[in-house]
C-alpha cells in the first residue's frame, strides 16, 4: 500500500515523522509520502529536515518519500517552489489544490499540472477538462482524497474528468491525525466511492502506474 499525502507535526499535523511511519508500517503500508505544508518560507528546510527520517523508515519495512504540499502560493510561484523542492531532494510535490472549501488562488490546477516538477495534485476540486488534459500531458497525478471536511466532495467530479483525460489518479487519505490513515478496505471503498470500478480501483491502488513509485 501507498499513502503519498500526510503531514506531521511540521506543519498542522499532530504525529512526529517516526510515529506517522510507525503507525503505518503496522496497517501494512510499503511507501509513505510525508508531504508538509510548503511555502516560500520553508520549502527547503522541511525537505532537509525530513531526510534522515529515510533511515528510520527503512528500519520498519517502508520507503520514505520526502516531499512537500505546496500550499496556498500565488499561482505564479508554484513552478519556482517545486523546483526549489526538488533541488534540495524531494521525492515528491504535492501541489494543493482548489478544493471547494479553502479560499486556493484561482488558477492553482492550472499551474500545477503545467509543472514537470509536480507529482500529484491534492484534492483539485472542480477541476476543468483543459487542467486535466495538461496534468495528462505533463504525468501529474490527480489525487481521490479521503478527506473530510469538504476536501472529498468532489472524489465523483475528478473521476470523471480523469476518465476523459485518461489522467493518472491515486488515492490518499491527507493524514494529519492517527486515525486518518486508512487499511485496505477503506482505500478500497474511497475509490469505489469516488465511482471507480473494481478493476480500477485495484489498478489505482496498486500505484503501478505512478511514474515516481
Amino acid at each position: 500500500m501507498y499513502d503519498l499525502h500526510t503531514h506531521t507535526i511540521f506543519s498542522d499535523g499532530e504525529l512526529l515523522p517516526a510515529e506517522l511511519i510507525r503507525r503505518a508500517a503496522v496497517l501494512g503500508y510499503q511507501t509513505i509520502g510525508i508531504t508538509d505544508h510548503a511555502d516560500r518560507s520553508n520549502t527547503t528546510s522541511l525537505v532537509r529536515t525530513l531526510d534522515p527520517m529515510r533511515e528510520t523508515a527503512s528500519a520498519y519495512g517502508i520507503r520514505l518519500l520526502v516531499g512537500v504540499e505546496i500550499t496556498h502560493v500565488p499561482p505564479v510561484e508554484i513552478p519556482l517552489l517545486a523546483r526549489e523542492a526538488r533541488d534540495a531532494g524531494a521525492d515528491i510535490i504535492i501541489v494543493h489544490g482548489e478544493t471547494t472549501t479553502e479560499p486556493v488562488a484561482p488558477g492553482t490546477n492550472a499551474a500545477a499540472c503545467a509543472c514537470a516538477d509536480v507529482d500529484v495534485l491534492a484534492h483539485p476540486g472542480l477541476i476543468s477538462i483543459a487542467d486535466a488534459r495538461m496534468a495528462h500531458d505533463n504525468q501529474v497525478t490527480l489525487e481521490i482524497t479521503s478527506r473530510g471536511g469538504g476536501h472529498n466532495r468532489t472524489n465523483g467530479h475528478v473521476v470523471c474528468v480523469a476518465r476523459a483525460e485518461r489522467c493518472l489518479l491515486a488515492v490518499n487519505s491527507d493524514t494529519h491525525a492517527p486515525s486518518d490513515l486508512m487499511e485496505m478496505t477503506e482505500r478500497m471503498q474511497v475509490a469505489r466511492g469516488a465511482g471507480l470500478t473494481e478493476e480500477e480501483s485495484t489498478s489505482i491502488l496498486s500505484g503501478k502506474n505512478l511514474p515516481f513509485l
